[in-house]
């Protein structure tokens, strides 16, 4: 056996995050609880890690409201229309991938 250490390189291909764009109007999500976003990507099982994710969500805090939209391909970014309504429906939108 040998006792030699192999180096791993770990290289995270992420794009720097584009800057927030303030709405002027803020929420009091303490009170009136947080609009959650579900945006499934139409791979296998995706549903299904995504309805625990939100199980996972209404356990630590008070959702208010659940909005769930699925893409037609997870190959194709979502439409607008879709990002328009989470827009106007959520706080925040959670995505997930699973096969």
């Amino acid at each position: 056996m040998s006792n030699t250490m192999a180096m791993v390189r770990l290289v995270v291909p992420e794009a720097p995050p584009p800057a927030a764009i303030a709405t002027g109007r803020q929420r009091d999500l303490s009170v009136d609880g947080i609009r959650l976003g579900i945006l499934d990507n139409s791979k296998g099982n995706a549903d299904h890690l995504l309805k625990f994710i939100v199980e996972g969500v209404k356990a630590q805090m008070k959702v208010a409201s659940v909005v769930a939209l699925r893409k037609p391909s997870p190959s194709i970014p979502a439409e607008k229309n879709v990002l328009d309504e989470f827009t106007a429906q959520a706080d925040c939108v959670i995505s997930a991938m699973a096969d």
